[in-house]
């Protein structure tokens, strides 16, 4: 009964006495959702069903099916990937979501990224290497033109032996006992192209003159003469964490063929299948580059290039690995870099887009770690997905969305968030928040391993993730923070972006910068992209309060401007700004040109680009950039900035940000240098802002906001109390009042129309303040792997100080009752403070539930009409799974049974002497109520 009416609140959001305080409609894409391991694909229709209600019940909207490894000495049980006794359960798993009202999404691979047994050595991904030799006029090449491919074996079995495997490596038995991670098996490996080039700038071609042995037929004529041959072989990236059935190589993304033929294996498995109500193909980060290594090769690489570039790369071979001079190797290398960024947006991104769209469904991708333009690859997804912990990363998902009208914006959500067993709702509720302010508006866990239902605690788990599963003691307290997400998220996804700046990608830059490797893998705003002036731009709009999106050079092609306003397909933007770069491409500059013709104001940092990027027909691109440059008359101002008119429009140049967006009359929202992050989106014609206070101290005060109203509405996606705000008019905009709890965050709507109903409420402590001294009852009410005996205590401090073995290696929930007499006066409002608390607790006054409390703040303020003469208090705390997973690694009990990764520990200090997770080491952490709990006298702050 108790959870039925936590859950209320949410499901009647709805109800309210007045339109203009409503939460927006719940549906099942409001709510978060949970990636959904299945181990070893071990599941059973009876054990999905109970599953899929649990999740149900605390909340969830959703899963995604990931299928990776498998128990250990559970074979017998295991179902292989995609055949017809998993699509059996898959299509169980569709019929009960769609019952139960949840969606589901599955990842186009079990395991990541894209391969199987399936995927054939022409199909899988590829390296380049290169060899080179210096021949005098009349000599000859002795050795012969071969490469002879190292072995590399990187397995978790460290007892294999390279010379006992086949190859393909599919081939093999024992494929999730050995996991083999990358694998090559040394021959030679096949020629591509033999080119010489002499002292006197003359290339050959003498790939037909080298005959099977690879002996070459040729004499050097007159002059010097550089010989460099290039080989293709298979990189041999495994697919990470398959699931049986799944193992097997990485695929060409390069190549059209490849993907095609890996996506046809899904085609016959489905094809007698009602999958109908499955919503999407999910696929995780890049991660071919997650080996030694990379794959930066594809069979039809020179004829792709010449298509795209316009010139014949084998005529440049020296430059491309930094044989040349130091601008022809910037040069061809950012072309390089670019043919294949094209090729994974075109033959990868575009191909599995068209086909999942054939089969009516959508694309969710993690573009991220990629060898290319993520922001071009986000904008190619229907749901881009991002990961991380850092806003400026977050964004390159949202920005792409934001710039072409995409609903949703997804995130992998509290990966890695601290070391197994120890994160607590409080930490996984930061996390949300700086994906909130990331533009987030689809939250998925990382994640929910499933587990059968006759599973010994703590059932099953994965190795680098929050444990989101029901053996988790906060589990049943999961439905507060899920109830907080979905009402974020039905704003959040409601409404659209109003940001005032484009931040342009200077990629080519980056392209053109040598690096330890042919390509660079884009992760975020990283040291390792080789653009610092980037990343410290991107984190200081932030820190000013400034709103921005990146943009990339093809996404810029599509911007209009319209009455001085940058246009994109459901946004407008005040100003372009341009970080300094040394290179843009001409059809950039163009663009930025025509836009300023048009209105637009384009701002550059420090200067404007120095040069067109790339080689290809560089002198007749040059002369066009340096005669747009040359018409862009650029006067100084008093503001130290020199400004140009162009046209109907701006071009201005200036080494400060912020006089640049000053001059131009872009405004901060100064909430931020109040200590407040928030992001800023339109709704009809209504201002939205999510405020966050992730100060460890309160804040009480005005907040002065840019966008202009007549009042605002105030909600409180925690409690989901709802009402109108105190408003002050400024020149400026609107100034609204807010108190926040360190940690705590609302949602502020701001409206140029009046709204009527009731004034939200804050409040602040007064003087009066009453301990409960009482005793209290404690008893163990679920939990393991016993419950200790109930008590009555007259202290509360952590029960690991109570000098009994069973309550240290406890993990559960403990209910603590108490009674009190109402505090005497007149005051109509109460906190009740419950002081420390390890780590959840659930407050239920005279038997009436009134919150769940997740910290760092435990408090609730109470109606004075809620208490009565005599009250009973119960508080039900919940603590980690750690004091229970401690004591079993303490008495060597067994829970890590996994094949692959087996398991993982995030800190140094939690490995043992084979490098995985021990937490025998633990000393029992806090747990339950350690109080002081007070009621304190509120007043309504006025």
């Amino acid at each position: 009964m108790l959870k039925k009416t936590l859950i209320l609140p949410l499901l009647g959001l709805g109800i309210m006495s007045h339109a203009q305080t409503q939460w927006p409609a719940i549906t099942p894409e409001t709510k978060p959702w949970t990636r959904w391991w299945w181990n070893g694909s071990q599941v059973t229709p009876k054990g999905l069903t109970a599953a899929l209600e649990k999740y149900k019940q605390v909340g969830l909207g959703g899963t995604e099916v990931t299928v990776i490894y498998g128990v250990q000495n559970q074979e017998k049980e295991f179902i292989n990937y995609l055949s017809p006794d998993w699509v059996k359960v898959f299509e169980h798993t569709l019929s009960e979501s769609k019952r139960l009202g949840m969606g589901v999404d599955l990842a186009n691979a079990s395991g990541w990224p894209f391969g199987g047994p399936w995927v054939s050595l022409d199909d899988a991904c590829k390296y380049v290497a290169e060899k080179s030799w210096t021949l005098k006029e009349g000599q000859t090449l002795s050795e012969s033109v071969t490469y002879i491919q190292k072995p590399l074996l990187q397995a978790g079995n460290k007892s294999l032996n390279l010379k006992d495997l086949k190859e393909p490596y599919y081939l093999n038995p024992n494929l999730q006992k050995d996991f083999v991670e990358q694998i090559r098996f040394e021959h030679p490996i096949p020629l591509q192209v033999l080119m010489a080039y002499s002292d006197k700038n003359e290339i050959l071609n003498l790939t037909d003159k080298v005959d099977k042995n690879g002996k070459l037929n040729w004499t050097a004529p007159q002059g010097e003469w550089k010989l460099l041959a290039l080989f293709m072989g298979l990189h041999g990236k495994q697919v990470e964490r398959a699931g049986p059935g799944g193992e097997g190589e990485v695929i060409d993304h390069f190549s059209t063929k490849a993907i095609q033929n890996y996506l046809t294996y899904f085609d016959k498995a489905f094809k007698n299948a009602d999958i109908s109500y499955l919503r999407g193909y999910f696929n995780d980060s890049y991660e071919v580059d997650d080996a030694k290594g990379e794959s930066d090769w594809t069979p039809d690489m020179f004829n792709e290039f010449q298509k795209r570039r316009g010139y014949d790369l084998r005529n440049f071979l020296p430059a491309l690995f930094g044989k040349d001079t130091p601008e022809k190797n910037a040069r061809i290398l950012c072309d390089y870099r670019e043919t294949i960024s094209d090729l994974i947006l075109e033959k990868y991104m575009g191909v599995w887009s068209f086909w999942s769209h054939k089969n009516h469904k959508i694309i969710r991708n993690q573009s991220h770690g990629a060898p290319a333009n993520i922001l071009d690859l986000y904008v190619a997804a229907d749901i881009p997905e991002a990961e991380g912990m850092e806003v400026p990363r977050l964004k390159f998902a949202s920005s792409a969305a934001n710039l072409t009208g995409k609903k949703l914006v997804a995130s992998e959500t509290a990966t890695w968030l601290n070391e197994h067993f120890v994160s607590n709702l409080s930490d996984v509720k930061k996390a949300i928040d700086l994906m909130f302010l990331g533009g987030i508006n689809h939250i998925f866990y990382h994640g929910t391993a499933y587990s059968p239902e006759n599973e010994p605690w703590p059932g099953r788990l994965f190795y680098a993730a929050t444990e989101f599963t029901p053996a988790n003691p906060w589990w049943k307290d999961f439905a507060s923070i899920n109830q907080y997400v979905t009402r974020v998220q039905s704003f959040l996804q409601k409404s659209t972006a109003d940001n005032d700046v484009l931040v342009y990608f200077p990629i080519s830059d980056s392209w053109s910068k040598p690096s330890k490797s042919l390509l660079r893998h884009y992760d975020g705003l990283g040291k390792e992209l080789g653009l610092p002036e980037l990343s410290h731009l991107a984190e200081n709009l932030l820190e000013k309060g400034y709103t921005y999106d990146f943009i990339s050079d093809s996404q810029l092609q599509k911007l209009n401007t319209s009455g001085g306003k940058i246009q994109a397909v459901n946004a407008n933007y005040k100003v372009i700004l341009v970080p300094k770069c040394t290179y843009i491409p001409l059809a950039t500059m163009q663009k930025l040109n025509a836009l300023a013709k048009a209105g637009a104001k384009i701002l550059f940092i420090d200067a404007l680009p120095e040069s067109v990027a790339g080689w290809g027909n560089l002198e007749e691109k040059q002369k066009t950039f340096s005669q747009i440059k040359n018409s862009i008359h650029l006067q100084a101002t008093n503001e130290s900035i020199q400004n140009a008119k162009v046209g109907l429009g701006q071009i201005s140049v200036g080494e400060s940000f912020e006089k640049l967006l000053a001059f131009h009359g872009v405004k901060e929202e100064t909430l931020s240098q109040q200590g407040l992050s928030f992001i800023r989106k339109k709704m009809g014609n209504e201002t939205i802002y999510f405020v966050w206070n992730k100060n460890k101290i309160s804040f009480s005060g005005w907040v002065n906001l840019q966008r202009k109203g007549v009042s605002t509405a105030i909600f409180n996606p925690m409690t989901g109390e709802s009402g109108i705000g105190k408003v002050q008019k400024t020149d400026s905009g609107t100034s609204v009042f807010v108190s926040l709890k360190p940690n705590e965050s609302i949602i502020v709507k701001v409206s140029p129309n009046l709204l009527k109903g009731k004034e939200y409420p804050f409040f602040a402590p007064a003087e009066k303040a009453q301990e409960l001294k009482d005793n209290w009852q404690v008893s163990f009410v679920e939990g393991g792997p016993e419950l200790p005996a109930t008590r009555t205590i007259s202290t509360l401090s952590s029960w690991t100080t109570w000098s009994e073995e069973a309550l240290n290696r406890f993990s559960g929930t403990a209910s603590y009752k108490t009674t009190f007499a109402k505090p005497s006066g007149n005051a109509q409002h109460w906190m009740l403070d419950l002081g420390e608390v390890h780590e959840t607790a659930r407050v239920i006054i005279n038997g009436k539930p009134v919150a769940i409390l997740i910290g760092p703040q435990y408090t609730v303020e109470i109606p004075s009409n809620l208490l009565q003469d005599q009250n009973t208090l119960e508080i039900q705390v919940s603590n980690l799974m750690a004091n229970r997973m401690a004591w079993m690694d303490k008495n060597g009990m067994p829970w890590k049974k996994y094949y692959n990764i087996n398991m993982a520990a995030r800190l140094a200090e939690n490995r043992n002497k084979e490098g995985l997770f021990d937490a025998s080491k633990w000393s029992p952490k806090p747990s339950g109520l350690v109080g002081p709990v007070r009621l304190i006298e509120v007043k309504r702050v006025e």
